[in-house]
């Protein structure tokens, strides 16, 4: 996959250039180019030790590049850290929380510490309680709170100040189905009112439904930069069941479609099943779904065997072999 230079975002966006930091021998983040655009969802995607944390803690402005330049929202954060975490939300991967407080009392203490007027505070904290669902909880002390309850409470400190960009780093990590649903309808509403959402994640098939672009990176690099929607379009396996696999694949065999069995262990049968087939994109799909009801082949289901984003990482991690 090409990785061309993207436009340069309007001013709440994120740039970076030729990013890096070192830890002694350690090349950490060693050339990172990003795009993050206002009023879209941005997805960091890459493999555990591939500097995504790093990079975005120098967004956040808690870490200095050793190269390279980095705006947020307009801002150097090198150069201005004040003035970039006033426009800038972080939310790590583990909130920590000072567990003799209250959840409400630790939104205030964030909220004061960026200057949000008291009587603003108030109300926004109690919105944020409700936003998150932790309304219920909010006078009670924050030792009492889950794994995903303090991951719902860290999404509300990150927007106490009402960013203009938000920073997120594995940000469903410990949220329950509805949870993350809700974390993903949050995101998207935030970015349709024209902010800048990175999302770093290792779950990539909720990024598929939540992100607009996606950037890969990996040793350090960035690798590849992709819109959700040219993933979608992108070549990669289709999961195709009938209520006769022999007879399926009897007619993929006649069709000149190449394809394989879903279950390698056992040889299509005269029974209900499937079989994996590479096609390119939605339309593709839709194209060999209309010949085979046409053909009469009773297909029951046809579906992308792997997530859009998952089969561009997929494929860049074999490229790399």
């Amino acid at each position: 996959m090409s990785t061309p230079t993207p436009a340069r975002p309007g001013p709440g966006g994120i740039v970076t250039q030729d990013v890096r930091r070192h830890f002694g021998p350690v090349r950490a983040v060693d050339g990172m180019d990003l795009v993050a655009h206002p009023g879209a969802v941005t997805a960091l995607v890459g493999p555990n030790g591939s500097g995504k944390t790093t990079l975005l803690l120098m967004l956040a402005g808690l870490l200095r590049p050793d190269a390279g330049t980095i705006t947020v929202a307009g801002v150097d954060p090198t150069v201005d850290g004040l003035g970039a975490r006033a426009v800038t939300g972080w939310m790590p991967d583990a909130f920590g929380t000072w567990d003799s407080l209250t959840a409400r009392e630790i939104l205030l203490t964030f909220a004061a510490a960026y200057r949000v007027p008291a009587e603003v505070a108030t109300t926004r904290v109690a919105e944020l309680l409700e936003t998150v669902h932790l309304a219920d909880l909010a006078d009670r002390p924050a030792h009492v709170l889950s794994r995903g309850q303090k991951q719902r409470l860290g999404l509300a400190r990150a927007l106490v100040h009402d960013p203009q960009v938000l920073l997120l780093d594995e940000p469903a990590s410990g949220l329950d189905p509805r949870s993350r649903v809700d974390l993903r309808v949050l995101l998207r509403g935030l970015a349709a009112q024209g902010r800048t959402v990175l999302v770093s994640s290792h779950v990539l098939t909720e990024l598929d439904e939540m992100a607009d672009d996606a950037v890969f990176v990996s040793g350090g690099r960035t690798v590849a930069r992709q819109t959700v929607e040219e993933a979608t379009a992108t070549r990669r396996p289709w999961r195709l069941r009938a209520l006769s696999q022999s007879g399926l694949a009897a007619w993929l065999d006649a069709a000149g479609v190449p394809w394989t069995p879903e279950d390698t262990f056992a040889p299509p049968a005269d029974v209900p099943g499937g079989v994996l087939v590479e096609l390119d994109g939605e339309e593709a799909a839709a194209a060999l779904l209309r010949t085979a009801v046409g053909a009469g082949v009773p297909v029951t289901s046809l579906a992308p065997a792997a997530g859009a984003l998952e089969s561009t990482y997929l494929a860049l991690e074999e490229e790399r072999r």
